[in-house]
């Protein structure tokens, strides 16, 4: 398997993401270095100079070289770079927490489906040998029935302001604890302490209360004197210790421990240890070539985006618990099944709404009473629709975007951020004049410039194209530019998007037009 043919650039380069920039290096991978730090870019192309650099993830979504990308930038803005890669045609890797919503971790899982991408989340863990052969042992019953389990990751920093312990520390070990159990708790408690910051929880502990009875402990904490990483896992036949920060041949051991009741009192006997051999590699190098490797051959990664969004549920689950001091239930149909659109949590939709197979309905937007929304249609935050408005399919509705009563729109329009539609002509506040709308058709294809006003009782033609700040005041003929106030015909536009020249020929698709009245038409 070749894949050094693989190329993949790295976003962030600070304090985990050098890291992935030595591995996929040295795996013959490596292809490019994003970051915002030119004093950093500067000391990475001294390192590997056969890799580009670049200041803006946009030449790394846009250069067509790059196949893959992996992404070790805040958890904040990973949700927005995984999107953006997947929109490219990127496969992708990004460090754990996948994202820091429920809803948004959905509509990534969608969306890499959708384009038939690899998605895939660092939970390195799932890399290293000891949990692999955890996982092992497991499965073929040699710990027995397990019991619980309890892990504490502890250290002295590395303190963080974007996020609290619990999203920082907790994402691995959760992830282990799912995945050995194989189940999705259905109850958990939580606490933390806010001593450097009083939003921010430095220590947390969280309680994990799953269906078959094992219980799991999770304790994790910046403000440790000492670096301590450890899981246990107590079985009925052997409990197992690891433990990360011992020497390799010591990392994962056994202890053979029995109870015996006698006269009714257990009594415990304790053996000695039995170290289990591992094949010593390092982690972050086997999680980086099971990328490449899912990257080249199709498979779904070990770590895949479902697999995140179900740690994604159980974290935000014990961050209620904590911030509400009671235990939170979860649901117990993790992964969700797959839905046909999305619609963020801070959204509302109201009754009789419809919307069409993978739309998208973004922050606080309010979709109103018998309104019609095709597939594939964007609307961006803040906007307002309906009510009893029909939108066509693929349309986009960008930001700040009131569509009233009264309005149209056909298929593929763009509505720039912050145009205004009107569907009354004299106003007053005192005065009700909902009889009164007069209807505004925006035809297939019609292309909306950012705050422009489009005065109702009007059609704007197909494929026409209206010019930001523009205000319309009468009929748009299709294909037709209209730009001032008022606005006024001032040329003819391609379906494609361009403005077309004198022989209405298009110079960037070769599309050709003749002129039919005050219309245009294209040439059959």
């Amino acid at each position: 398997m070749d894949i050094q043919s693989i190329k993949v650039a790295v976003i962030g380069t600070g304090y985990w993401g050098k890291n992935l920039v030595r591995n996929f290096n040295n795996l013959g991978m490596l292809h490019a270095v994003c970051d915002i730090d030119k004093a950093a870019l500067e000391r990475f192309s001294n390192e590997y100079p056969h890799a580009t650099t670049a200041l803006n993830p946009i030449e790394i979504f846009n250069n067509p070289e790059i196949k893959a990308v992996a992404i070790a930038t805040p958890a904040e803005t990973h949700a927005n770079l995984v999107r953006e890669c997947l929109l490219a045609g990127k496969d992708v890797y990004v460090e754990k927490p996948l994202c820091l919503s429920e809803d948004e971790g959905e509509e990534l899982n969608l969306l890499a489906r959708e384009r038939d991408r690899i998605l895939m989340v660092g939970h390195l863990l799932w890399y290293h040998p000891a949990i692999m052969k955890l996982k092992e042992m497991i499965n073929q019953g040699e710990l027995g029935k397990i019991l619980y389990i309890y892990s504490n990751r502890l250290n002295l920093g590395k303190l963080r302001r974007e996020e609290n312990v619990l999203w920082s520390f907790a994402p691995h070990d959760i992830s282990v604890i799912l995945g050995l159990l194989n189940e999705t708790p259905e109850r958990v408690l939580a606490q933390g302490g806010n001593y450097l910051h009083q939003k921010i929880a430095d220590v947390t502990i969280s309680a994990l209360d799953f269906p078959s009875g094992v219980q799991a402990h999770l304790f994790v904490s910046w403000l440790h004197p000492i670096k301590e990483q450890k899981l246990v896992i107590v079985g009925e036949n052997k409990m197992a210790v690891f433990d990360d920060t011992a020497p390799w041949e010591e990392k994962l051991q056994l202890f053979p421990h029995t109870i015996t009741w006698e006269e009714r009192i257990p009594i415990a006997h304790k053996a000695d240890a039995e170290l289990v051999k591992l094949e010593e590699d390092e982690p972050l190098r086997l999680e980086c070539l099971h990328f490449g490797e899912c990257v080249q051959t199709r498979q779904t990664p070990r770590t895949d985006g479902e697999e995140a969004l179900r740690v994604l549920k159980v974290l935000k689950a014990c961050q209620t618990a904590m911030e509400c001091g009671e235990s939170i239930t979860l649901d117990q149909k993790v992964p969700r099944q797959k839905t046909d659109h999305f619609v963020h949590e801070t959204a509302i939709i109201d009754q009789d709404v419809e919307i069409g197979k993978d739309s998208k309905i973004w922050h606080f937007s309010h979709i109103l009473p018998g309104s019609r929304l095709g597939e594939q249609v964007n609307v961006g935050q803040n906007a307002v629709i309906g009510p009893n408005v029909s939108i066509g399919a693929g349309c986009k509705i960008q930001n700040n975007v009131s569509i009233y009563e009264g309005v149209t729109l056909e298929d593929n329009v763009f509505c720039g951020p912050s145009m205004v539609f009107t569907n009354v002509i004299n106003p007053r506040a005192h005065v009700s004049r909902k009889h009164e709308f007069k209807p505004t058709l925006v035809k297939v294809g019609a292309t909306i410039g950012a705050n422009a006003t489009i005065v109702c009782g009007h059609t704007l033609g197909s494929y026409c194209m209206i010019g930001a700040g523009s205000i319309v005041t009468k009929d748009v003929p299709d294909y037709a530019l209209f730009i001032g106030s008022p606005a006024e015909h001032n040329g003819w536009m391609c379906a494609c998007g361009e403005r077309l020249p004198e022989n209405l020929t298009c110079t960037v698709c070769g599309s050709a037009y003749r002129q039919n009245g005050e219309t245009l038409e294209p040439k059959r």
